[in-house]
Order: C-alpha cells, then sequence, then structure tokens
C-alpha cells in the first residue's frame, strides 16, 4: 500500500471520553506541512481504512485546512461516504452556500458530521439535521455558570465539551447535559513533598511482584504473590491474551506467561496491570491515555536493535501519568516503584535516551503542529515515520481497552 499521504501531514490524536469515563471516539487532528502540495484524499482514505478496522469504533476527523477539508468534502461525494468516519465542519465556513448544501447532501446519503463551533448566525433546520452533535470549547459555552445569558436558547444537537482544564470542569460539563468531553485534563503534576494517596492494595500487590521479578525469584514465589489477589491475576491473563499484543498461543497461567515472555517481557504487562489496579472511575481516561502514549513508545522504538530500550519505552510511557493517578511526585514514587534507570530519568527530570520519544507522545495529544514537528526534529524522525508510529499505537490502544 502507498502511504506517502503520511509524509505531507502532521498527525495529533486525542479521544472523547463518556460519562462512565470511556473512551468512546477517537480523534485524528490533521495538518498538511508546508510543502503538502494538492490534497491527496485517495491516499489518505486508503492509509485510515488500513489502519483503523470497523471494530475500533468511530474515527473523527479534524482537518484544520479548509482546503483538504473541502477536498474531502468533493471526494466522498464522488466515492461515496464513510460511515466510520465523523468529519468535523467548522462553523464558519457553513457561511458557503455551496459547501454547506454538499453537507447536507452527504448527510443525507449516510456520512456523520460534527459541528465544531458555535454559528455565528442560526443555521437552518435541515442544515442543522446534518449533524450528529457538536463540539463546543467551554469558554465559549453560553451555559456554563456564570455565563448563561437569561433565556439561552435550549440545545438542539448534543455536545462535546472540549477545553477542560480540571475534573471539576469535566464533571460539570456532564451535569450540564454534555455526551462526552474531549481530551481529558491531566493537572498539574504534583509537587515533591505532596502527600499523596495511599496505595491501592492492588497497586501494592503489582510492585511487590516487579521487585521479585527484579531480583528473578522462582516462578512458585511470585505466583504466590498473583494468588493474594484473583481479580489482578484474571486481568493480567486478558491483557496478555488481548489481540494487541499479537502472541500466537493462549496463556493460561501465570508460570506459563513467564515461560513464553521471560521476566524483562513481563514486566511490560506488569505496568499495564498497576495502572488497571488503581480503582478510581475518574483516573480511567488517565490509564488509557497513559497505555496508548506507551504503545507509541514502544512503536517509535521498534526499529532499534535494543529489546530491552523496546519494553522501557512501553513501560516509561505506561508510568508516565502515574504520578497524577496517585498524587505523588516521582520523586516519592521513584522510590517505591521498581522501574529501570532509563525509564527513571525520563519520567524524573527528562533526560536519557526516552525522554525524546515521551516528550513526542505528550505532543502529539496536544495536536500543535509546530510542536509535533519540534519533537519529530529533535528525534530525527520525517512527519510520515512519526504519522505511521501514530495510527500503529492507536489501533493498538482501541484492542486493549476493556469494560
Amino acid at each position: 500500500m502507498n502511504d506517502g499521504v503520511l509524509d505531507h501531514l502532521i498527525l495529533g490524536y486525542g479521544a472523547v471520553f463518556d460519562a462512565k469515563r470511556k473512551p468512546g471516539i477517537t480523534r485524528l487532528t490533521l495538518h498538511p506541512t508546508a510543502f503538502a502540495g494538492q490534497p491527496d484524499l485517495p491516499g489518505l482514505q486508503d492509509v485510515l481504512l488500513e489502519h483503523w478496522q470497523t471494530s475500533h469504533g468511530p474515527l473523527a476527523l479534524n482537518l484544520t485546512s479548509e482546503s483538504w477539508l473541502r477536498a474531502l468534502l468533493r471526494h466522498l461525494t464522488e466515492q461515496g461516504p464513510v460511515p466510520q468516519w465523523q468529519v468535523e465542519v467548522p462553523a464558519f465556513v457553513l457561511s458557503d452556500a455551496a459547501l454547506a448544501s454538499e453537507v447536507v447532501e452527504l448527510a443525507t446519503r449516510g456520512q456523520p458530521f460534527v459541528l465544531k463551533g458555535r454559528p455565528l448566525s442560526p443555521l437552518s433546520p435541515t442544515l442543522m439535521r446534518s449533524f450528529q452533535c457538536a463540539i463546543i470549547e467551554i469558554d465559549e459555552d453560553r451555559r456554563v455558570p456564570g455565563a448563561a445569558p437569561a433565556g439561552a436558547p435550549a440545545r438542539t444537537l448534543p455536545f462535546v465539551q472540549a477545553g477542560a482544564q480540571t475534573g471539576a470542569d469535566a464533571a460539570a460539563a456532564f451535569g450540564r447535559g454534555a455526551v462526552g468531553v474531549l481530551g481529558w485534563p491531566l493537572g498539574d503534576p504534583p509537587e515533591a513533598g505532596h502527600r499523596g494517596k495511599n496505595l491501592p492494595a492492588g497497586v501494592r500487590v503489582v510492585m511487590d511482584l516487579m521487585q521479585r521479578l527484579d531480583r528473578e525469584e522462582p516462578v512458585g514465589q511470585l505466583e504466590a504473590v498473583l494468588r493474594r489477589d484473583p481479580a489482578l491475576g484474571y486481568r493480567l491473563m486478558r491483557y496478555i491474551n488481548s489481540p494487541g499484543f499479537g502472541l500466537s498461543v493462549e496463556v493460561n497461567s501465570f508460570s506459563h506467561a513467564i515461560m513464553i515472555l521471560g521476566y524483562t517481557r513481563l514486566k511490560r504487562w506488569l505496568a499495564l496491570l498497576m495502572t488497571g489496579a488503581i480503582d478510581n472511575p475518574d483516573m480511567r481516561p488517565l490509564m488509557f491515555l497513559a497505555v496508548r502514549r506507551g504503545l507509541l513508545m514502544e512503536e517509535l522504538a521498534r526499529g532499534l536493535a535494543d529489546e530491552a530500550l523496546r519494553n522501557e519505552a512501553f513501560i516509561c510511557g505506561v508510568f508516565s501519568l502515574l504520578d497524577r493517578m496517585l498524587g505523588q511526585s516521582f520523586e516519592e514514587l521513584l522510590r517505591s516503584v521498581p522501574v529501570p534507570e532509563r525509564v527513571a530519568h525520563a519520567l524524573a527530570d527528562q533526560t536519557g535516551e526516552l525522554a525524546p520519544s515521551l516528550a513526542l507522545a505528550v505532543t502529539i495529544e496536544s495536536g500543535l503542529p509546530l510542536d509535533i514537528q519540534q519533537a519529530d526534529e529533535a528525534m530525527m524522525l520525517s512527519p510520515g515515520e512519526a504519522n505511521r508510529a501514530a495510527l500503529v499505537a492507536l489501533a493498538a490502544s482501541r484492542q486493549l481497552q476493556t469494560d
């Protein structure tokens, strides 16, 4: 397959989380590079259909270039709708009657659309019915307490809240009837010396296992630790046997896992298990984001001969939000959480071999093209190389998503 179109785009990604704090819609932001030339929509469709299967769920497309958006609408008109895509349309471009008519026609044929932003003037009922929902920035939301004018009209579209800065903002958005929150506020990292939460029992079990793996204790002793928490054992087996990890045989016991994977590779599954052992619904989005970071960092390291570094890249990404999940600085956490030295340097002071790929993973979440480009350059990656890794990580993170 020719995926050369990825060399002319800068991709960012995000997710829409529902009221249960689960990712429902994956969002892909596409910025053409300065030398992109004419939009290659057939190439883009081929790449996205190759990487994003129907089983992965809906994919929202946020094209930041008006010329690429118009080309996409023409392409869908000629080739037919793609029901899995939710095409975002900025409200301001709907002042173009021809474009608005094209949206209405495609919507009647089954193409989903999302209205991005608040229109400057009311849209016709026919045009409004062409959109499944609207994305509303929190600082433009007229219904936020203290900003709502008297007699504000009722919403005619379900809405997704963007720009939430805190968990309280997200909860309030759901309280106002939002069907989702775009992205999830991470908050500031805890300061050194901040008294964090008590470690959940499941986290302590996983930390014990990781320390015993470091000491290469016998399998029987490791299994005895895991038997203290059967629920964690079940989750470990579920992670290991999930399609995202691509094992050719089914693993049916902890000892079997060690025999197949070895102590070093097993640590990556325990890293997943540690974040999953935090029993707080508000942490679910952070767990999902952390796993996605790990998968991207691992994919960025896939071409290296150093297998240990690839495994450490995954652990680094998965642990990158552990400070926020547990309310402790990495300076405090790393005294008790056993991690390889390269992971510790990247998490604690953003230095070492893993720091550039962690910075890229964080920057891709921001969707800011100049920042992503600079992070690519720091790793000596072309846009296409970074984009291919991002698409692989996106698909793998959806495959790992569990109830």
